[in-house]
């Protein structure tokens, strides 16, 4: 069964979004979040009759507490 859907949450607390699409046999998508330490990870995967793959990247640089 075919479908598309995003949706995505930005406040003071969160900040993240999903999409997502098949065309029945294959699912893409991608998902990004910031994270606590400032930097955000972007994930986009395919999933098919042969698996899942995913890849990860992180952009910024992490920031701590001194």
């Amino acid at each position: 069964q075919p479908y598309d859907f995003s949706w995505a949450v930005n406040d003071y607390y969160n900040d993240y979004e999903h999409s997502e699409k098949s065309d029945g046999n294959v699912v893409t998508g991608s998902y990004r979040v910031v994270l606590p330490d400032g930097r955000t990870q972007i994930v986009t995967y395919k999933a098919d009759s042969y698996g899942y793959v995913a890849d990860v990247k992180y952009t910024g640089e992490a920031k701590y507490p001194e």
